[in-house]
């Protein structure tokens, strides 16, 4: 956007660096040309997602974040880093509003405790929360077919799948709910007794087993997806695929207890993870899917973002606040951000 401010770029990675772990550690695979501007996107998303969730009035709030958005497509954004940021992003970028728009509508289902009675509902809203994140991104890789943006919200539909399988107790005691009501049903789980009095068994255990499959289904479609990433992008996007895949997995090994407990993937996974992603790109990519359809649910996000796909617009070859580094030093970059991670942990329990 031209004449547009200069944004904090440190402050938004520092947003990002304290919310999705996996997330951060993976954008600092990204080259900056797409690392920056997805800090912006994802300052902005974790923002509205507390103004939202945390707030006294969350209805006002997502009033306020409705007009912030029309001053940033306006050009004229506030005084905030995220939405300067997100101004020169939707602008450079061509980031269509209705995306944004969905965001927000995603956030306002949660407002609202709304409840998904089918796995295609709940997909109506992982869409919605997480696909269009994975549309954004792929604007900013600048993706060449519809198809590689049907795989990227897909991926953040599966993303969003495994967050909802690892965190069902804790969204249960916040008095909520995200597991496919039928399936519950069909289960036996009497859903209002048991939101009263959480706890783990094997009726939910299938459930959860049954939404964490529904994910792994995405995930297989996600990968053939990456192989149409810019070559420089391809193992970020494959290293969230496999530290995400990976809860799944692991949740699923210790045997699908989501309430008592909450899975992690340590972090010298998350590496191994990593190493094997960039592994990964050395070699020849799978060839794409051709003619798979979009999840229903994603379709309109494919639609508005292929309709928004610009003609060629010069991209900066460097980002000035973010330093190039070769996959190799990024991954040693990583390494010590996790052991600082741990350092700091273990000072913390002392």
């Amino acid at each position: 956007m031209p004449g547009a401010p200069a944004y904090d770029l440190p402050a938004c990675r520092q947003l990002m660096r304290g919310g999705s772990r996996t997330f951060f550690a993976a954008s600092l695979l990204l080259p900056a040309r797409v690392g920056a501007p997805a800090s912006a996107l994802y300052a902005f998303c974790r923002l509205a997602d507390d103004a939202v969730d945390l707030g006294d009035d969350p209805f006002a709030a997502l009033a306020d974040l409705q007009r912030r958005l029309d001053a940033v497509y306006a050009g004229r954004p506030g005084a905030v880093d995220a939405d300067r940021a997100l101004a020169q992003v939707v602008h450079r970028h061509a980031i269509p509003r209705p995306l944004l728009d969905a965001l927000l509508e995603g956030f306002l289902w949660d407002a609202q405790g709304r409840r998904y009675e089918t796995i295609d509902e709940l997909q109506d809203y992982a869409a919605r929360v997480a696909g269009t994140v994975g549309a954004m991104m792929a604007l900013l890789m600048r993706v060449p077919t519809s198809q590689a943006l049907a795989r990227a919200c897909e991926l953040g539909v599966a993303m969003q799948l495994t967050n909802i399988a690892r965190d069902v107790g804790e969204d249960a005691r916040n008095g909520r709910l995200y597991l496919p009501r039928r399936w519950l049903l069909e289960a036996g789980v009497d859903v209002e007794a048991w939101l009263r009095a959480p706890h783990f068994d094997a009726a939910i255990a299938g459930v959860v087993g049954r939404v964490l499959e529904a994910a792994e289904a995405l995930y297989r479609r996600a990968e053939c997806g990456i192989a149409e990433l810019p070559r420089d992008c391809r193992s970020a996007i494959h290293a969230a695929r496999l530290v995400y895949a990976d809860i799944g997995h692991r949740l699923a090994r210790e045997g699908l207890d989501s309430v008592s407990r909450r899975t992690v993937v340590p972090g010298m996974r998350k590496l191994a993870l990593i190493a094997r992603a960039g592994a990964a790109t050395l070699r020849p990519p799978r060839p794409p899917q051709q003619g798979t359809a979009a999840l229903p649910a994603v379709q309109f996000l494919v639609d508005a973002a292929a309709a928004a796909v610009p003609a060629e617009v010069p991209v900066p070859r460097r980002h000035p606040a973010v330093p190039q580094r070769t996959f190799d030093e990024r991954v040693v970059w990583i390494i010590d951000l996790f052991e600082r991670q741990a350092a700091a942990q273990g000072r913390a329990l002392r």
